[in-house]
């Protein structure tokens, strides 16, 4: 059971600010190995902020993020908005790029990347140029690389907003499939409702700046396929969220 799975991703009153301007906070939160807890909110409310804070990228004013891991890698993979690749690598140097900073051996990480490729689906990609991939797959590469060193919890800050709809669908079914096979907790950022309501076992409705946990919104634990989402499970879901973000819109 989730309840009893050890706690991968966590915030404590934890509070961000930028010179005099509060931009989080105070926020508590825990995200469970095998969760998947889904972030929605006003842009500028802090989501990504929260998501920089625990990849250790931005420093909290007070309170506390952590990151723990047992089994796999401590830091977290993390999934940008846009797939920052180099260029004039292929995928598979992308995706072994943080085993070589981290001094694996080059066939050794040459094979991990690998099969981080096979994961995403791009295994006969290994050789291709970002310039040659479409949006969708060079999604694929940044994600075989957040997974690529085992971490043990996954962040994703709107990974996948510019992707039309059906490969939208099928990078959110990779998300979970990893997810699932390897008991990650997933802490992931959108402003698409639905594709919230597909990914989340919880949603977290943030309120405007500064960010503050302002609703929890379970969602069903039933298999994610097309049937759900014509569900009513689905569906009431939906409105919970929607319900809690256009109040918000009427308090401002």
């Amino acid at each position: 059971m989730q309840s009893e799975s050890p706690i991968r991703l966590s915030a404590q009153q934890a509070c961000v600010r930028f010179g005099r301007l509060d931009a989080l906070g105070p926020i508590d939160l825990s995200v469970r190995a095998g969760e998947c807890v889904v972030l929605l909110g006003p842009s500028g409310c802090g989501k990504s902020t929260l998501l920089a804070a625990l990849a250790g990228l931005q420093a909290v004013a007070s309170g506390k993020v952590q990151a723990d891991a047992t089994g796999g890698s401590a830091i977290p993979g993390v999934v940008f908005q846009e797939p920052n690749l180099m260029n004039w690598a292929t995928a598979e140097d992308n995706v072994a790029l943080p085993l070589a900073l981290s001094g694996v051996e080059k066939d050794a990480r040459l094979s991990r990347a690998q099969t981080a490729l096979k994961r995403v689906g791009l295994a006969n990609f290994s050789s291709a140029y970002p310039r040659t991939l479409s949006g969708g797959m060079r999604m694929r590469v940044a994600l075989a690389r957040a997974l690529v060193n085992d971490p043990s919890s996954l962040l994703l800050d709107e990974p996948f907003a510019a992707i039309d709809e059906l490969g939208r669908r099928a990078l959110d079914d990779l998300v979970l499939e990893a997810k699932r096979d390897h008991h990650l907790a997933v802490l992931f950022v959108t402003h698409s409702v639905d594709e919230a309501v597909y990914l989340a076992d919880r949603i977290l409705v943030l309120s405007p700046r500064p960010g503050r946990i302002m609703a929890e919104i379970a969602v069903p634990n039933v298999p994610r396929d097309p049937a759900f989402l014509t569900s009513p499970a689905f569906a009431d879901a939906a409105a919970a969220a929607r319900r809690v973000l256009s109040a918000q819109l009427v308090a401002a």
